[in-house]
């Protein structure tokens, strides 16, 4: 079939005239362009390893500079030539106010020590202590203090290492930046100041210097430790660290083979003011020739876009074929989706389209027969909704009238007369049958008077609260839904009580749903029944065995599945302090009304 087929052997040919030509090119245009491309690639990294020293500069200066500002407050220097003044209140409160802006001048410092050469005190301050002054030292830095005070610039930058807070659970790793302070002109040290700050911005810094897993990237200090490195790989023991050690030039590039790398290195060396650093970044050949490799897939992408037109010139007449089949194809997907409402254009006047008109009359008579169906249904739901709402009040009616007889043998006339009149307005409410959606604070208001009743029947013996979400109250909701579940309370729990009855409604909201929360402090459920009542629940008949006992909660969660279907829930919960949980979350979108 293959080789009879005209289309089939157009193809092949179209194929293979494209790829020879396009094929040579790529060689060809690939190893002419691969080294100028490895070194405009290492001129742009050397480029960007001198803007990282320039930013790994300006950095360090910038907190050197912190230091340096001592000399611009004599009551410090003051203080340090002359340590008894430490008496002064005004001497030691200018301490504590340099000191406090040096800490604070940038976020990453964390620790300000100022060690004092005369009388050999320290003064130190943290963000999470207050300025200290010690009596006593320790020579732990004393190793740094000297090399700070032989550095040409009185500075020396102390590589990463660990201190730990009394508070801290681990240790953090920071750097710190030990500064002579001279007595100028003399030769003569006053102090020495530290600066503890944490590495961050020198790793924000050396990330922008180096791209993900294809290339490495290190600082290392003027001892040959290792400030920062992009990989895991442990090279203390590599040659090439001791190679730039021993170099004298201040940046350059070098061509490096050494166990798994083979490619170019390339690093620069800050100022001896700024530490004396040295920035190496070291590119595999693989990622240098990456430019090449991409020219070569841009000619490969135009050869194969220039073989799809000429396919697709070779399929046109096909396509013109095919295009009504498909056009018909995607409206008989509309209709398996159910959209039953679609609109046919002409899709020709041939047997294809004679076949999509005669389609089209097929789903116009299923679509009339359907809606004579779903009204059908519809009216059935309704009437049915009807009764479930019918079946609140008589229940509810005799419930309230007992709590008010129970009332008139207790309380005078004005008493019996308020619960009678919260009653007919409870009454009202509830049997207007022309409303089934309500707002959410009418609902509020009707279950909030229902508990008033309560109120005067129990007195003390009663408490109640309403968190509410104001926001939520012009939400619409399910006539009569709350009521019920209250009652429930006061049917099942309230009896059993060992102390004051409590019963608490919140409602809260958020961007999808409503959700209404019931607690009481009564005896709860066990759980055998409690898996009785939720298997009750969802039992969609009406009137089935244990409806008796449970009439407001059926009726509550048949309303609820008729509105909203499975996008409502319903849900009781032991509470572990005593009492039960009843949880409500309504969608905040009806779905087809």
């Amino acid at each position: 079939m293959f080789k009879k087929s005209i289309r089939n052997k157009l193809i092949v040919l179209l194929m293979i005239a494209t790829i020879v030509p396009f094929g040579t090119s790529i060689i060809i245009t690939y190893y002419h362009t691969a080294e100028s491309l490895k070194d405009q690639a290492i001129k742009e990294n050397s480029n960007l390893l001198y803007q990282g020293k320039v930013n790994l500069e300006g950095y360090i200066n910038e907190l050197d500079g912190l230091t340096l500002s001592l000399y611009n407050n004599p009551g410090l220097i003051n203080f340090l030539k002359d340590p008894q003044k430490e008496n002064n209140y005004q001497a030691v409160e200018a301490v504590r106010n340099v000191i406090s802006t040096i800490l604070y001048a940038e976020e990453n410092i964390k620790r300000v020590n100022i060690a004092v050469a005369k009388e050999d005190r320290l003064i130190t301050a943290s963000r999470r202590s207050t300025v200290v002054f010690s009596k006593k030292l320790t020579n732990a830095n004393q190793e740094f203090y000297l090399k700070a005070k032989e550095s040409p610039s009185n500075m020396y930058l102390e590589p990463i290492h660990k201190i730990k807070e009394p508070e801290d659970k681990k240790p953090k790793n920071v750097i710190t930046l030990h500064r002579s302070l001279i007595n100028i002109p003399s030769d003569d040290v006053l102090a020495y100041i530290s600066l503890e700050f944490s590495p961050d911005q020198i790793t924000n810094i050396s990330r922008n210097l180096y791209s993900g897993e294809n290339e490495e990237f290190y600082i290392i200090s003027p001892e040959g430790e290792l400030i920062y490195r992009s990989t895991d790989e442990d090279t203390r023991t590599t040659d090439w660290i001791d190679w730039v050690m021993s170099t004298n030039k201040e940046n350059g590039t070098v061509e490096w083979k050494e166990g798994s790398f083979n490619g170019v290195m390339i690093f620069d060396k800050l100022s001896k003011n700024s530490g004396g650093w040295y920035l190496v970044k070291r590119v595999p050949y693989t990622t240098l020739y990456e430019s090449a490799f991409s020219v070569a897939k841009i000619n490969i992408m135009f050869g194969v876009i220039g073989l799809i037109l000429v396919i697709l010139a070779t399929l046109f007449i096909s396509v013109r074929i095919t295009s009504p089949i498909r056009i018909l194809l995607k409206y008989i997907d509309q209709v398996e989706k159910g959209n039953l409402n679609v609109r046919f254009q002409s899709i020709g006047n041939d047997e294809i389209g004679y076949l999509g008109d005669r389609f089209k009359q097929m789903i116009d008579k299923i679509n009339d027969l359907i809606n004579r169906e779903y009204k059908l249904q519809l009216e059935n739901k309704t009437n049915q909704l009807k009764v479930l709402q019918s079946q609140v009040n008589p229940h509810f009616l005799y419930n309230a009238l007992q709590s008010i007889g129970t009332a008139a043998l207790k309380n005078q006339g004005p008493q019996i007369y308020s619960s009678v009149t919260r009653l007919s307005k409870i009454m009202r409410y509830s049997m207007n049958m022309e409303e089934d959606m309500v707002p959410l604070q009418r609902e509020i208001e009707h279950t909030k008077a229902y508990l008033l009743l309560q109120k005067e029947r129990f007195g003390d013996q009663l408490q109640f609260s309403f968190q509410l979400d104001e926001e939520a109250f012009g939400f619409q909701v399910p006539k009569i839904i709350l009521q019920p579940i209250v009652e429930n309370y006061f049917k099942h729990g309230f009896d059993a009580r060992e102390k004051t009855g409590e019963v608490s409604i919140t409602c809260r909201q958020d961007e999808f749903y409503l959700d209404i929360l019931i607690e009481d402090n009564g005896t709860g459920v066990s759980e055998s029944r409690l898996e009785e009542i939720r298997l009750h629940l969802m039992n969609d008949r009406i009137g089935q065995k244990g409806e008796l006992t449970n009439i407001g909660l059926k009726n509550v969660y048949t309303r609820l599945k008729l509105y909203y279907g499975n996008r409502a829930y319903l849900q009781l919960k032991n509470l572990e302090r005593g009492g039960l949980l009843v949880s409500i979350k309504l969608p905040k979108r009806m779905e087809g009304g």
